[in-house]
C-alpha cells in the first residue's frame, strides 16, 4: 500500500523527493487507466456476448462496424446521378419460376386421380352433341402416410431323424442372422432409432415418448443398448475403414468441444472432448467426417490418431496440434484466420458502433486488412490445386506479408494498452505467423477450419438436447455412428437408409466369433457404386 503524507510532510521535504513521490503517481495512474480500460472491454464484450448477436462472419461484422458511418462510407464512390429512368419503377413481373412444384416432387411416388365427365352428365347440361371435350386441368398434392410397424412372424422349419445314421439329430431351415441375439430390434427398427438420435439430435427419453403415444412400448434403455452395440458389432469396422482411407488425404482440418460423461472413471465430473476429423474441404469427392471420443485434450490423443499421417492438419491455434506436428515430422499443422480475426472483433464490439473512435481504432484496422486477405481468397474457391496456389501467391501473399509488417510495427510502437483484447489479438497473430502462412504452401490448404466447425454442428445442436453421456461406453458408440451418418451426409446418402443397409450387410460379413475384417467392406463405403437406390438424395 503506498505511503500517506500530511501536508506538514510535504512541505518538509526538498525538491527530489516530490519530484520521486509524483512519478511514482503518474506510474500508478497509468496502471489504474490500463486496468480500468481492461474491466471497462471486458464489462461491454460481456454484455455484448450476453445479449448481442454473435457473428465470426467478416461481411456481417464489418456492416455492424460501418452502419453509424454508412453515409459516408458510400458518398465516397457514388455514382453520376441517375436518370429519371433508372429512377421510376419498370413494370413489375412475376418472380416465380415455373415447374419448381414439379421440380420439387420429382422422383417421389405417384398416384393418380381421375376425376371424370360422363357423356350422359354432359348431354344433361349442353344437349346432345353440343359440347366436346377439352384438356384436363392437372394439379398435385402432396399426401404424407405416418410411420407403419409391422410385426415379422418367422416360422423356421425344424426336422429331426427318426432312424439311421443321423437319428435324433435336428436341421433348421436357412435364416437371416439376427442383428443382436434374442432381439426383437431389426435393421429398420434399428435405423430409425439412430436417425432420430444421432440425426434428428432428438434425446431417447423423447423417442421413448413419441413410441408410447402411437401405442409401441420400447424402453429408452433397450435403444441405448442397442445402439452401443450396434456400434461395437457392426460400425466399428467401417469406422476403421474410413480412418484408413481419411489418413490418405493430403489435407486433414481437426477441431474438438467438450462434452461431459457422468460415469467416466473421474472422481469429478469434468470435460471430456468430441474431436472431429475431416478430409479438406477443398476433397469434395469422397469426404470423410470421423468422431473420436476422449477423456481429455491432452496432445497424445490427436498424435495417436494421426501417427501414420503425412501432411497438412488445418486447426485452430492449440497448442496441443503444435506439439503433434513437433513429434509426427510427418504433420504440418496450419491455422485458422478465423482466430487471428477473433480478439480485434471483440475488441470493436466493446468499443460499440457508436463510439466515434472505433473507425481509427487499431482494431478496426487489423480486422480490415485481414477482411482484405479474406475477399482476395474468395474468387479462388473453385480453381484448381495448381491454379489456386499460382493465384495466391500473386493477390493473397502480399496482402498477408503486409498484415504482419503491420502486426509488428504496432507492437514496436506501443500503440494499444499491453492489457486489452487488441494487444491479445497482435501478439497472437505474430506468435501464430508460421501456422497462419502455411496456406499460402499449398492450393488445398484451406484458409479457415470451418468445414470441421460445421462437421461438428450436428453434435453440438444434439449435446444440448441431451446435456451429457452417461458411460464413456455410450460416448465412444456415438462417436462411431456420428461418424456414419455424418459422412453419410457428406456423400449426399440419406442416413437412414444407409445405416438399414449396413445393419443388413454387415451380419453377414462377420466371422464365427463376430469379427468383421475391415479391408472387405469397401462396397459398403458411402461412395461405394454397389449401395442400393434408396440410399441416395433424390437431388
Amino acid at each position: 500500500m503506498a505511503v500517506k503524507h500530511t501536508s506538514e510532510e510535504l512541505y518538509k521535504l526538498d525538491k527530489s523527493e516530490l519530484v520521486a513521490i509524483i512519478l511514482s503517481l503518474q506510474e500508478q495512474l497509468d496502471r489504474v487507466n490500463v486496468n480500468l480500460e481492461s474491466l471497462i472491454e471486458q464489462i461491454r464484450l460481456s454484455n455484448q456476448q450476453r445479449f448481442g448477436r454473435q457473428t465470426e462472419k467478416s461481411s456481417e461484422l464489418y456492416e455492424q462496424l460501418s452502419f453509424f458511418n454508412e453515409a459516408e462510407r458510400l458518398s465516397e464512390d457514388a455514382p453520376d446521378e441517375p436518370t429519371a429512368e433508372e429512377v421510376l419503377p419498370a413494370p413489375r413481373r412475376s418472380s416465380k419460376k415455373k415447374g419448381k412444384r414439379d421440380k420439387d416432387l420429382e422422383g417421389l411416388p405417384e398416384e393418380v386421380h381421375n376425376h371424370t365427365l360422363s357423356d350422359e352428365k354432359l348431354d344433361g347440361i349442353y344437349g346432345s352433341g353440343n359440347w366436346r371435350r377439352m384438356a384436363a386441368e392437372t394439379y398435385k398434392r402432396l399426401r404424407y402416410t405416418p410411420a407403419s410397424w409391422t410385426v415379422e412372424i418367422h416360422n423356421v422349419d425344424v426336422a429331426v431323424g427318426t432312424k439311421g445314421d443321423h437319428q435324433d439329430e435336428f436341421t433348421r431351415a436357412d435364416r437371416p442372422r439376427d442383428l443382436l441375439r434374442n432381439s426383437l430390434v431389426t435393421s429398420s427398427l434399428g435405423s430409425a432409432i439412430m436417425n432420430a438420435k444421432y440425426v434428428n439430435s432428438i434425446p431417447y427419453n423423447r423417442i421413448e415418448q413419441h413410441f408410447k403415444r402411437i401405442g409401441i412400448n420400447i424402453s429408452r434403455q433397450n435403444m441405448a443398448d442397442w445402439t452401443i452395440k450396434f456400434a461395437k458389432r457392426y460400425l466399428f469396422a467401417v469406422y476403421d475403414r474410413l480412418h484408413e482411407e481419411l489418413l490418405k488425404y493430403p489435407v486433414n482440418q481437426a477441431d474438438e468441444t467438450p462434452v461431459r460423461v457422468l460415469n467416466d472413471g473421474r472422481e469429478v465430473i469434468a470435460d471430456s472432448y468430441m474431436w472431429v476429423h475431416r478430409s479438406g474441404e477443398f476433397y469434395t469427392e469422397r469426404p470423410i467426417v470421423l468422431y473420436e471420443y476422449q477423456t481429455g485434450r491432452n496432445h497424445e490423443h490427436p498424435k495417436a490418431f494421426y501417427r501414420d499421417y503425412k501432411g497438412f492438419l488445418v486447426t485452430d491455434g492449440l497448442q496441443q496440434y503444435h506439439l503433434v506436428e513437433k513429434e509426427l515430422p510427418g504433420i504440418t499443422n496450419a491455422n485458422r484466420w478465423a482466430h487471428a480475426r477473433r480478439d480485434f472483433a471483440d475488441a470493436c464490439k466493446a468499443m460499440g458502433t457508436k463510439n466515434q473512435a472505433l473507425k481509427t481504432s487499431v482494431a478496426h484496422r487489423a480486422l480490415e486488412l485481414i477482411g482484405a486477405v479474406y475477399a482476395a481468397e474468395e474468387p479462388l474457391k473453385d480453381l484448381s490445386r495448381e491454379e489456386r496456389h499460382k493465384q495466391r501467391q500473386i493477390t493473397v501473399k502480399p496482402l498477408v506479408e503486409a498484415f504482419f509488417a503491420w502486426v509488428r510495427e504496432q507492437l514496436e510502437r506501443n500503440t494499444v494498452p499491453p492489457r486489452g483484447k487488441t494487444a491479445e489479438g497482435l501478439n497472437y497473430c505474430l506468435n501464430q505467423e508460421k501456422y497462419l502462412q502455411v496456406f499460402l504452401t499449398d492450393g488445398d490448404i484451406p484458409i479457415d477450419n470451418s468445414a470441421s466447425e460445421r462437421a461438428i454442428r450436428t453434435f453440438c445442436i444434439g449435446k444440448k438436447n441431451w446435456v451429457l453421456h452417461n458411460t464413456t461406453r455410450g460416448a465412444r458408440a456415438s462417436a462411431i455412428i456420428y461418424s456414419v451418418s455424418e459422412t453419410a451426409k457428406a456423400n449426399n446418402l440419406k442416413p437412414y437408409e444407409y445405416f438399414k443397409h449396413l445393419l443388413s450387410e454387415l451380419p453377414n460379413r462377420a466371422d464365427e466369433d463376430g469379427n468383421i475384417d475391415p479391408s472387405g467392406l469397401d462396397n459398403l463405403l458411402p461412395w461405394s457404386e454397389d449401395l442400393p437406390d434408396e440410399c441416395y438424395k433424390r437431388r
